[in-house]
This record gives structure tokens, sequence and C-alpha cells, in this order.
């Protein structure tokens, strides 16, 4: 199932309660936001998580649907809520309260893409952005929410992997603590969005694949987790963050040497995680 918003791919058998979904991986810019910001079109990308949708992909293999984002993180932030409007940026919008995230850049429409770098000259006007969020923030957050929705129903439980990467600088400060570099950043907002136990699993599924593993540092989960995260109703929300290194090369957005061998490991991984929530089949009588 595809439209402008998402692109979402069904299992043939829905047999997990896993629901993954990748926010922030897409990379079709609109030729009028191009032309309109004042950065080309290799710097755009720089807060893009690419190849997270290739890397997830293979999840309906393994009963769990996978739904991915139809627009770019610069064009706008599916992880951020819908009134995170930045008044430095959109016309009309009043400044309430302090929000970290509208303040350095990151709301819904996005200011900014990595290392504070700007994507407009000028400002927007308010209309273009409720436009964007009417044409592409609902639809995908309605699919998100009916896919949880039928994992509840079907499993009685729901567990959203929030799929993202993240620069392999964002790790440089707890490198320096003298720890070992996290690869892998779960974020389950400190035990809010999702429970212990399932959080456990994940954990050990990355652990078991080899790769070191941390929680909640230096990301805990925005929006999604937040807004998704609801373990006493048994819908759980965990963002998966992967060092882009790994897989890719940062500077020229390609994948390196190590993406093949990364993506078949990552694959047992989604396996063990889909698993989590997989439905029983009765046995044949014999």
């Amino acid at each position: 199932m595809q439209n402008d918003a998402f692109d979402l791919i069904l299992p043939e058998h829905r047999t997990s309660c896993a629901v993954f979904a990748s926010p922030h991986s897409a990379r079709n810019y609109p030729h009028a936001f191009v032309r309109q910001s004042v950065l080309d079109e290799h710097i755009i990308r720089s807060s893009e998580d690419a190849f997270v949708d290739q890397l997830f992909g293979c999840a309906p293999e393994f009963g769990a649907p996978f739904l991915k984002a139809g627009v770019p993180r610069a064009y706008l932030d599916l992880n951020r809520s819908p009134d995170e409007l930045d008044p430095a940026l959109i016309e009309g919008v009043e400044k309430h309260g302090h929000n970290p995230r509208v303040a350095s850049g990151l709301g819904v429409i996005p200011r900014v893409v990595a290392n504070g770098r700007a994507i407009y000259r000028g400002k927007l006007r308010r209309a273009e952005a409720q436009r964007r969020i009417d044409q592409y923030w609902y639809p995908y957050h309605h699919a998100l929410q009916n896919l949880l929705d039928q994992a509840l129903s079907d499993h009685g439980r729901a567990i959203l992997i929030d799929c993202h990467s993240m620069p392999h600088e964002a790790m440089d400060g707890i490198a320096r603590s003298g720890v070992k570099r996290p690869e892998i950043v779960l974020g389950d907002r400190f035990g809010a969005a999702a429970n212990g136990e399932i959080v456990d699993r994940i954990e050990s599924a990355f652990a078991t694949a080899g790769f070191v593993v941390s929680r909640n540092a230096p990301f805990a989960g925005a929006y999604v987790t937040q807004a998704y995260g609801r373990p006493s109703r048994q819908q759980h929300a965990i963002q998966v963050e992967i060092d882009r290194s790994i897989y890719m090369n940062e500077i020229l957005i390609r994948p390196n040497k190590n993406f093949d061998a990364f993506q078949r490991t990552l694959r047992g991984v989604i396996a063990e995680i889909s698993a989590i929530g997989q439905r029983r089949m009765p046995l044949a009588a014999e």
C-alpha cells in the first residue's frame, strides 16, 4: 500500500504483534522544496536516516508490517507533534513556552538540518506548513495507529519499533567517558514507553548479534515513543538508533563495504524482535 504520505509493506500473514516504522528515511525531495532551499541536494540530506528503510525492509518476511515515510525529514518531521511549529520559520506562529526541539530549529517543519545549517532563505506561510501537516503527517500517523490497533486486536499487545540512525559523532561524549562506544541506542523514555521485559529482549537480540547496546542516552525517544508508548494498555514503543558509520559513508551518504554484512546480521535481529510477539500456531492433530 503506497501513497504520497507513506509506503506500507504488509506481510503475507501477519503473525507478529510487532510494527516496524521508519519516519526519517524518505529521500524523494520535492523539486519546489529543493529550489526554495539555500542548501544543495546533498547537504539537505544530512539529517536523513539514509538507508534505514532498506535495513528494516525485511520485517514483513517475519510476519510484521513495515511503515515508511513518504516525505523526507527536512521537509516534514514525522517524529514531532503537529503543533511543534517554529515561530522563527513560520509566519503567524506565536511562541508558547519553551520547547527545546523547536528552539533549535527542529520542529515539525524543520528550520535547519544537521549541524544547524539553515534550510530556507526566509519564512514560510502558515498555510504552507498546515498543508504539509494535513497532506503527510496525519495520514502517516493514522496508518501507524491503525497498525497498532490491529496488533492489539489480534494479539492483545502491540510493539512499535521506531527505526532510526544516528551520526557516529553522537556518541563521542560517551566514548570519552571511558565506556565502550554504543552502536545501538534503545529509547523507551526511561521505562515510560515500554515494558522492561520487552526492552530486555530487544536489547538481548542486538547484544547476541554482537552489538554494543545502551539505553536512553543520548536518545530516549521523541514524539513517537511518547505518543504511542502506552505499556499499561499493552501498547509499547521502542526507538532504535543505529550508528550510521557501521553501514554507510556519512559524508558521501552512500552504503559502505560493510553494508551487506550488516544488513544480514540485522535481519537476524529483526527476526528475533518479531518473534517476541509471534502468534503460536496450533499443532496439527495427530
